[in-house]
């Protein structure tokens, strides 16, 4: 007959506990018994000690050849001791034995001159484990001794003269013993009694719920909606493993189409970007997709718990079912902000009797983005046909004016300030070459060569163009760059242009004069801050998203191209830029780049975005 729940766990609880009681007894057992000895050992040395120094004294005063130990055998002060030692706890004799191994000294004085007998050694029985020196306390009449040798000055050095034993009678240790092991075995037994009826309560608590389960399942098992559940006396847990079997086959093949029809409508619509919801003709929720329970107070439940009243939601829901008719398409505004276009459809069974309420939800906001991003590809498909003839009319001027400059500069090699002149020139039309090249990698593949560059270098190299476009309009350049200052992972090319862009267009909106202050440091988690900060005009609320877009811009005769081009020349390198602006209190751009690592790619293809 197979045990019991209960009966397995009152029995597993009781070994458990037994085991480890038991465990602990025996390891409190042992080292009480260690003690015990260690004890015996120390009142051994303290004994040993007193009658070594007696001895001592004796013997310095001088050896009788013909009898060497008749002051040992004379002094009373020696015997007093050898006496009194029957009066230390456990102790069983003491005795003094010269080299012949006859007793000189014994607190019997029959044993004197008898031959010594040697017994175990307790130092031996130390040195062994906690089970042997228990079961040496445990053995019938045994006897322990510790012994001491009493050494004699001489010539050549000390000479064994005799040996003091101590002996310890385990008898006696074992009566000190037996009351803590009766009091431990009754420890034990009260805590395995306690153990038994703990756990056998503890298994009824346990065992109880099971019950119940049992119960209500076999109810459900039968096909009742309304389960209520019973206590009964007892169950077994094979049962329990039956009933729950027949609930679950019942359960599957009752409502396996429901969940088949659920798992067909969460496939269709669990991903769609519209909000989907189903509503049961009275208005509980049936279904509703993750984009329609961001709006859904919980779950589950009616629509007046899911929804406040005056959401778009519920309304509409609300008059699909009073009406019976479909509603919409509609455009509806959130609470929480964007514009919705809201449809409900009344679903209805083949006899045209209403089965519920399908309301779907299309985000405006969404669309307009997917406009505008197809809006802009248009527009980046324009700028890339577009590229073609830029390259070609103007690349080819620029080539001859670089090619007249060359050779007026050999013509007017004797008139220096005239090839200095000729020398900006170039230098100007070269950064317009690079302008113009860097227009055209909106649309083309750009190589990014990355390495460590210094922040510092690239201000000292741009310095000298922003002092001379600062200087037209009196504004005060200030640079803040600390040469301690680590260096980033950029292209230097890119990287000189995208500050040129900035500190220039700073310059142009202080016509009035101001300050120009170029400052870095450094940020946590390895990264840079540049900023660039102007007490120009500034740039409204309205104006600030739009700064970074292609072609957009507030200047009269602005290209629009700058500030996109700073745009993606920091996303390239895997950087940030911020811009916080006041109308008439001025302008700053903070711009984040990673520092430099000692592993950098020479080269890195990133492709147009």
């Amino acid at each position: 007959m197979p045990l019991s729940l209960k009966t397995k766990q009152v029995a597993g609880v009781t070994l458990i506990v037994g085991l480890a009681v038991v465990a602990l007894g025996a390891w409190y057992l042992s080292s009480l018994a260690q003690v015990l000895l260690q004890e015996s050992r120390a009142r051994a040395d303290l004994l040993s000690k007193l009658i070594y120094e007696r001895a001592r004294d004796d013997v310095a005063q001088g050896v009788d050849p013909e009898d060497p130990y008749s002051r040992l055998r004379s002094d009373p002060g020696l015997d007093s001791i050898l006496k009194s030692s029957v009066y230390s706890k456990g102790v069983s004799y003491a005795a003094i034995v010269d080299v012949n191994n006859r007793i000189i000294g014994h607190l019997d004085d029959t044993m004197v001159g008898q031959p010594w007998t040697p017994t175990g050694d307790l130092d031996d029985v130390l040195k062994q484990g906690r089970i042997a020196q228990t079961r040496a306390i445990l053995a019938e009449g045994r006897s322990l001794e510790t012994r001491q040798p009493l050494l004699l000055e001489h010539p050549d050095g000390p000479k064994p003269f005799a040996t003091i034993h101590i002996g310890f009678s385990t008898l006696l240790i074992r009566n000190q013993f037996e009351p803590i092991l009766k009091a431990a075995a009754i420890t034990t037994a009260v805590a395995l009694i306690a153990t038994v009826v703990v756990a056998v309560l503890l298994a009824q608590i346990i065992v109880r719920p099971i019950h119940v389960i049992r119960s209500g399942l076999q109810r459900l098992g039968r096909g009742e909606l309304d389960v209520k559940v019973d206590l009964p006396h007892e169950a077994e847990l094979a049962e329990l493993g039956d009933s729950f079997k027949a609930v679950t086959a019942r359960l599957a093949a009752d409502r396996s189409e429901l969940a088949d029809q659920r798992a067909t409508l969460e496939s269709v619509v669990g991903h769609l970007e519209d909000a989907v919801a189903l509503f049961a003709p009275d208005g509980t929720l049936l279904f509703a997709n993750p984009s329609m329970r961001t709006a859904l107070a919980g779950e589950s439940g009616a629509i007046g718990e899911l929804l406040p009243d005056s959401h778009p939601y519920r309304r509409a829901v609300e008059t699909a079912l009073t009406s019976g008719q479909s509603q919409g398409p509609s455009t509806e505004e959130l609470p929480g902000g964007g514009e919705r276009l809201i449809l409900t459809h009344v679903i209805r069974d083949p006899g045209q009797h209403p089965l519920g309420v399908m309301i779907v939800s299309r985000n405006l906001g969404y669309l307009s983005h997917v406009e505008s991003t197809l809006s802009y590809s248009r527009k980046l498909a324009a700028i890339s046909r577009l590229s073609a003839g830029i390259a070609h009319e103007i690349k080819n001027p620029l080539n001859a004016t670089m090619i007249h400059l060359e050779l007026l500069k050999m013509r007017l090699t004797d008139k220096p300030d005239a090839t200095e002149h000729l020398s900006v020139i170039a230098a100007q039309v070269r950064r317009l070459d690079e302008v113009v090249q860097g227009f055209l990698k909106f649309t083309r593949p750009e190589d990014l060569r990355l390495q460590p560059v210094w922040l510092g270098e690239i201000i000292d190299e741009l310095l000298p163009i922003v002092q001379a476009e600062a200087s037209k309009s009196q504004v005060d350049v200030r640079i803040d760059v600390p040469p301690t200052l680590p260096p980033v992972n950029a292209d230097t090319r890119m990287l000189l242009q995208a500050f040129l862009n900035l500190a220039l267009n700073a310059c142009q909106a202080m016509p009035q004069g101001g300050r120009l202050r170029i400052a870095a440091r450094e940020r946590p988690h390895r990264q840079v801050e540049i900023v660039f900060e102007d007490t120009g005009v500034g740039i409204s609320a309205e104006d600030l998203s739009r700064i970074f877009d292609l072609y957009f811009t507030t200047k009269d005769h602005g290209s629009g191209i700058g500030l996109s081009l700073v745009y993606r020349t920091i996303q390239l390198h895997d950087g940030d830029i911020e811009v916080q602006s006041a109308p008439g209190r001025g302008t700053t751009f903070s711009i984040r780049l990673r520092q430099a690592t000692h592993l950098l790619a020479p080269v890195v293809a990133v492709p147009a975005s």
